[in-house]
């Protein structure tokens, strides 16, 4: 009988936790509450009971009890539709049991608290199951009335109307329900059972046969007949061995004692040395041959636990009439000795055996022929087939130090190890390493920084953390590093984490039960895995009996001398050979094959690794191959073949209606594909050992076949690589709601049972091949399956290393599509520089961000699109199988373009625009170019390369293309702050488009946003030397900086000075200009005109004209000149300063001119006031006043009371510097600014203020002499008029005096005939002599004012008469 294998899929990695559904099952007894798991025993992960459903409807569901018996969980191993979760308040006891009754699944529960849970769990149909009915999932509990305190027997589950529970000295309590799932209530009748019988009545008189240990007939194994049944027998064996016959309404009605050794009578004595393990245990079966299925067997199962043969034997016994009878005795395989048996089952005649192998599963079946047993008297030769694991390697020290034979680093070298798809767990991963950082915690001494440190993923964790507390020291007499302590420390390090590892996982295989989906389909499930049984193919089987010494088939007999050839130059030396053909295959060689082989096998030294007895045996060996060129041939053919697809009768129908896809299906294929790569690697690489010792006479060998060994080698290697790589790791958990020191109990009532301490939760984790095998059709079964992936990835077809398929292309760009970068490097580094793979190695490139690689080979690549490229057609059909077919090139135009289009995608704009401009370089004169042109236009412009944007955009034929290119090159450049680059542009035929670009932001954008498109704009117009326009724009500028300030007066303080800025650079524009031509028309709208502050009216040119007249998108226009933005910018000026001082005064809109004057003045801000005043042509007559006040104040304080105030107005560097008392300052400051602001144009109005000032102050003293000079030279008259309405005659006559005297001296000067000139005002004259003449007693000074006025006036007499007698 043919042996078999076995495949397993880890749970963790499929299924992750996190993407389980829980739901909470909530009890009705009052005093029921949540209990802590003990997790003392095995991890809360790991399964303690499991069971399988298989049916046509609902496919494979798997039934678990995880962490300690709280939670069971169900899986579908034939869908992908997530896993659910039931959280119980109490341990469930084994064996709760599911079944699919009336489209619904029933779990079967009873719980250590005395409740019956059934679960009802609707499922749909097509294979949708519990996906869409999780709302729908309901519960009922029933309190078993029988039970009192802590349930502890045990449960099983015969269908979903009846539950059988051990019960304290052997006997049962039968729990049967109505239950139709109308009411939604279940109830149950029970019905307890005592094997007290009459018959075991008298055994109780006979003491030999009730002297048995009190604990002795505790149930450890129950039976049933297979359900769906309506037989409702119930077999149980007890620990003495005392095997029983229970009747639904009857009870016990059959006894028998079963004997512990072979061949004996049972007998009644017993001691605790044979007694059965108290622990539930698979020890019955009940079965029925397909002749007769109405008459029943049970099949006992005796351990011998002691026994060197075997680890136990089989009693087959017939019930019928209800009486045991012996059949016979099975006895079990040798390979069975010191094993476990965990679970058996009898398949039609099949019977199938599961054992606990130090911790590993086998399973063993053989025929049961019930009927050649009973005729040959109870013997039946048995012959037993043997299925294990195909052997791995353990992670052990010996094994780790083989792996630092390679070189690399230590870490890299084991964290690549534990890493491998099927070696660890993600579960056992995870745990092992919470465990090592708590360890590392626990140390005394800083918590080292790794462990405080989040992780997206364990692969992550894994890496920084194990070793952290190892750190380098130096020796403390030397000083030196001691480095080979601190690689001993990492290593120990290292292998102490792997260590616990491998407990883990250790726990994690241990076999559970057995299931069946069909006479050969044979599953096997275990704490943390479910696997099945599968056949061995060619490769798989050859290795085994290898690597077993057994006998090979004598067409496979070479592969034996291999072996003994590789034993001979051992495990070091083949570990160095194997890298030095890994290097050969990734490298390019001019070389023949047989010239490397002899290169290799003299560098390494293979001659001297044998003596010459071994080789002398290894040559006598090889002579009994009889073709040796045949023989190499067959093995190549073992390992590069497949076995033929048997095509099934279903298979048209499931490619018509595929299945649905399982991830286990494709998990158990990935393991299956990986354990025969490894054969034929293994295989490959003994082949190539025969080489090697063949060296010297390869020159005479066929190089073809040469080629084909280091073809296949290189195709198993290649699919060895991708077998070794994981995918999909774990992943940071976004939910950082959940505190790192919650509890057990917390945990269980969120459903969270098996989340990270550490604040990562599992995504599905397995191998490549797993992610391969995605979509890829899963109707054969093993091998067929495994077969067929390998043979349609192509890799094993190949003929020559020289040579690249168009399947190995394609496989690698699969890979690159599947975000595998660095497995598709790897095989890329293995295969020839063709096109295809060229094409391939700069996706990749570019994939990687590595675009200047890409790129390099890209350009390259274009020639094969060229008229007269040399690519064979096997090239070229290979470059075309890779490249996109809705745009396959033809040409290197479309090439390039391609190729482009793959670095816009990767927003690669420097490539894009690289390609592009090689694409018009070699554009057809028909191909419209102007979307390339764009394109490159744009690509410069986005790189900031200004300066090929503009080339670009001069040389464009295209007109759209300039006018849409300009706007962008100089947005951009403007973002950039390369303004005065921009300015130096000329762009000819295009620069009103600049303008029009720059005026459509500088008007739309806020002017306090960067860049400020209307500096940009003033930038141009200056440098171009239009000062009207920059002037305008500036003047723009203020005018929407004024809007903003309006509405937002909180933004007042930082914009007013940029307004002043504004109107200042206006100004200078505008200054630029020549006078008359120093204006500039604004636009405006009629709402604009309207908001326009009163006083200062702008000439609109068209004032009558309506606004409905003006063609749409014009405005009128209104004219400014530069006196106009002078005057803006003074009141704007003034407006600041007098809000800085009184920031009272929020608003700078609502203070005219006069206000602001004022209030300076008041502040005695005086030479601010006064040329505010000036600019603002507000008259100053008040603020003289106040001025001369002032200056009269200080004269007083130091005539009259000696004292000085030197006051504020006065402290200017200026004023300060003056010598004198601070009134002789006040008067030179008041005679200077007379100076600067009194004269003609004012009618000296500021002075005549100032006499008038001081004349009304009643002081004693005359008014200054400068002052009274003043007036006499350019107002006499107002001088007399003062000095009159003042009363002070003694000044009013001597100033009359003086001007009669200064009439006369212009009358001698001037000629007869400008006598008129001369005049006086003789009127007031009168009246000041009137005046006078009126006091008592006369002024001094009247009787020399009439003398003089006399003589004026005769002088004047006499040149009347002159005149007229002329």
């Amino acid at each position: 009988m043919d042996r078999g294998l076995i495949t397993a899929a880890q749970l963790s990695s499929l299924f992750p936790s996190s993407q389980s559904t829980s739901i909470s099952i909530q009890s009705s007894r009052p005093s029921s509450s949540l209990t802590i798991p003990d997790a003392s025993t095995i991890p809360n992960e790991h399964a303690s009971y499991s069971a399988v459903l298989h049916t046509p409807i609902t496919g494979t569901i798997l039934l678990r009890v995880l962490h300690g018996g709280f939670i069971l969980e169900i899986v579908s191993l034939s869908t992908s539709v997530a896993p659910v979760r039931f959280v119980f308040q109490s341990m469930i006891l084994s064996a709760p049991a599911i079944f699919l009754w009336e489209a619904e699944l029933h779990i079967l529960a009873v719980t250590n608290t005395g409740s019956l849970y059934r679960l009802i769990i609707p499922v749909d149909t097509a294979m949708n199951l519990w996906a869409r009915q999780l709302p729908n999932i309901s519960h009922c509990e029933y309190h078993i009335k029988h039970l009192e305190g802590t349930l502890s027997g045990l449960v099983h589950v015969h269908g979903t109307h009846c539950i059988v529970i051990g019960q304290p000295g052997g006997s049962i309590l039968r729990l049967e329900s109505e239950y139709s799932g109308d009411s939604g209530i279940d109830e149950w009748n029970e019905i307890p059972f005592q094997h007290t019988s009459f018959l075991s009545s008298l055994t109780s008189f006979i003491p030999t046969l009730s002297s048995t240990p009190s604990s002795a007939a505790e149930i450890v194994s129950i039976a049933t007949h297979t359900w769906p049944t309506d037989v409702g027998h119930v077999w149980t064996l007890s620990r003495d061995r005392t095997l029983r016959f229970w009747k639904a309404k009857i009870g016990c009605v059959a006894t028998k004692l079963l004997s512990s050794v072979s061949g004996r009578e049972a007998s009644p004595a017993l001691n605790s040395s044979t007694l059965l393990e108290a622990e539930r245990q698979t020890l019955l079966r009940v079965f029925s041959t397909p002749r007769n299925e109405d008459h029943f067997f049970v099949l006992a199962f005796i351990p011998t636990p002691s026994s060197a043969a075997s680890g136990g034997r089989f009693q087959l016994t017939d019930t019928a009439s209800d009486q045991f009878y012996d059949v016979g005795t099975i006895e079990c395989s040798r390979h069975s000795a010191h094993c476990h048996l965990q679970d058996f089952m009898v398949v039609g005649e099949v019977l199938y055996t599961l054992w606990d192998r130090q911790g590993q599963s086998m399973v063993e079946k053989t025929t049961i022929r019930v009927e050649e047993i009973i005729d040959n008297g109870g013997t039946q030769p048995i012959i037993w087939q043997n299925s294990t694991y195909a052997s791995e390697p353990e992670l052990t020290p010996a094994y780790l130090d083989e792996l630092l034979v390679s070189p690399a680093s230590l870490t890299a070298k084991f964290f690549e190890a534990i890493m491998r798809p099927g070696m660890f767990s993600a579960l056992t991963l995870r745990t092992a390493i919470e465990q090592y950082s708590d360890a590392c915690a626990s140390l005394p001494g800083p918590l080292p920084a790794a462990l405080t440190t989040t992780y997206a993923s364990v692969g992550e964790n894994i890496a920084a953390v194990v070793g952290c507390t190892v750190s380098l020291q130096r020796d403390p007499h030397t000083g030196a590093l001691q480095h080979t302590n601190y690689w001993s420390a990492l290593k120990r390090d290292w292998e102490g984490f792997i260590a616990r590892c491998r407990e883990l996982e250790r726990s994690a295989r241990w076999p559970l039960v057995l299931a069946a989906r069909g006479q050969n389909d044979i599953i096997i499930v275990e704490r943390e895995r479910v696997g099945a049984l599968v056949s061995e193919d060619v490769a798989i089987r050859l290795e085994r009996n290898l690597k077993e010494d057994r006998l090979v088939d004598p067409s496979h007999a070479i592969f034996g001398v291999l072996w003994g050839l590789q034993a001979k130059l051992g495990t070091s030396f083949m570990l160095s050979l194997e890298s030095r053909l890994l290097d050969i295959v990734q490298q390019e060689s001019a070389f023949s094959f047989a010239d490397i082989v002899q290169d290799q096998a003299a560098r390494v030294g293979f001659e001297d690794q044998l003596d010459d007895g071994a080789k002398a045996w290894m040559a006598g060996r090889l002579q009994t191959v009889p073709d040796l060129d045949g023989a190499i041939r067959t093995a190549l053919d073992i390992i590069g073949g497949f076995d033929s697809d048997v095509k099934r009768e279903e298979d048209e129908v499931e490619l018509l209606l595929p299945p649905p896809q399982s991830d286990w299906s494709r998990a158990l294929t990935a393991a299956y594909i990986t354990v025969t790569v490894n054969a034929r690697y293994d295989l490959c690489l003994a082949l190539l050992t025969l080489l090697f010792f063949c060296s010297e006479e390869l020159d005479s060998w066929d190089p073809a076949l040469l080629a084909e060994v280091f073809a296949v080698f290189r195709g198993i290697a290649v699919l060895r690589l991708i077998s070794q790589q994981p995918t999909g790791d774990t992943a940071g958990s976004s939910d950082g709601s959940k505190n790192a020191a919650d509890d057990v109990i917390s945990r269980l009532q969120n459903m969270q049972v098996s989340r990270s301490l550490r604040g990562t939760h599992f995504t599905p984790t397995y191998s490549l091949i797993h992610t391969l095998l995605i979509g890829h059709p899963d109707t054969l079964g093993l091998p067929g399956a495994a077969h067929r992936f390998l043979d349609s990835t192509g890799l094993l077809q190949s003929i020559s290393p020289a040579m690249a398929t168009k399947y190995e292309v394609i496989f690698c760009e699969r890979l690159r599509t599947l975000g595998q970068y660095a497995a598709a490097g790897e095989v890329l580094t293995c295969l020839p520089r063709t096109a295809g793979v060229n094409y391939v190695q700069a996706r990749l490139y570019l994939s990687t961000h590595r675009p200047d690689e890409s790129a390099h080979i890209l350009e390259k690549l274009a020639g094969a699109f060229s008229p007269n490229n040399a690519l064979s057609s096997e090239d070229h059909e290979t470059l075309y199988y890779v490249l996109p077919t809705s745009e396959a090139p033809d040409s290197a135009f479309t090439f390039y373009l391609h190729a482009a289009k793959l670095f816009k995608a990767a927003a690669l704009v420097q490539y894009e625009v690289s390609f592009t401009q090689m694409a018009l370089s070699v554009a057809p004169l028909d191909v419209d170019t102007s979307p390339l042109w764009a394109t490159v236009i744009k690509g410069y412009t986005e790189l900031s390369l200004y300066d090929d944007a503009y080339s670009a955009l001069v040389a464009t034929p295209h007109d759209k293309e300039k006018r849409e290119g300009v706007g962008q090159l100089v947005y951009r450049m403007c973002e950039d702050g390369a303004v005065e680059k921009l300015v130096s542009y000329s762009f000819p035929g295009f620069a009103d488009e600049v303008e029009e670009a720059l005026a459509f932001k500088a008007r739309n954008i806020d002017p306090r946003i960067q860049p400020s498109y209307s500096r940009i704009l003033y930038s141009w117009y200056t440098f171009k030397g239009n000062h009207r326009s920059a002037a305008l724009v500036m003047y723009q500028r203020a005018r929407k900086l004024q809007d903003i300030i309006a509405s937002d007066i909180t933004a007042a303080p930082t914009l007013v000075s940029q307004q002043l800025q504004a109107l200042t650079i206006a100004i200078n524009s505008l200054s630029l200009v020549a006078q008359k031509n120093a204006w500039f028309l604004l636009p405006v709208s009629s709402t604009e005109y309207a908001r326009e502050q009163p006083p200062h009216k702008r000439r609109r040119l068209s004032s009558h004209i309506p606004e409905s007249k003006f063609t749409p998108g014009n405005h009128d226009v209104e004219v400014v000149p530069l006196s106009e933005i002078q005057h803006e910018h003074a009141l704007l000026s003034a407006q600041m300063n007098i809000v800085k001082r009184e920031p009272a005064l929020a608003s700078y809109t609502d203070l005219p001119p006069e206000s602001i004057v004022l209030r300076l003045a008041q502040a005695r801000q005086f030479n601010l006031a006064m040329s505010t005043a000036h600019s603002l042509k507000v008259d100053m007559t008040d603020i003289f006043a106040q001025l001369t006040t002032q200056c009269e104040a200080l004269f007083v304080l130091i005539v009259h009371y000696r004292q000085e105030d030197n006051s504020d107005w006065l402290l200017t560097d200026k004023v300060s510097s003056w010598p004198g008392s601070p009134a002789d300052r006040g008067w030179r400051y008041l005679r200077q600014v007379l100076e600067r602001y009194d004269g003609p144009d004012t009618d000296y109005r500021y002075t005549k203020i100032t006499l008038e000032t001081l004349l009304g102050t009643q002081r004693t003293t005359p008014p200054p002499l400068w002052l009274i000079h003043s007036l006499e030279e350019h107002h006499h008259e107002y001088l007399i008029h003062a000095t009159l309405r003042s009363g002070d005659f003694d000044q009013c006559i001597a100033h009359t005096l003086s001007l009669i005297q200064k009439a006369d001296s212009r009358l001698s000067r001037d000629t007869t005939k400008h006598a008129a000139s001369t005049w006086l005002p003789y009127t007031l004259i009168d009246q000041v002599l009137v005046a006078a003449a009126g006091l008592e007693p006369p002024p001094p000074g009247l009787s020399q004012l009439r003398v003089q006025l006399d003589n004026r006036l005769k002088r004047m007499q006499r040149l009347t008469k002159s005149n007229l007698s002329g």
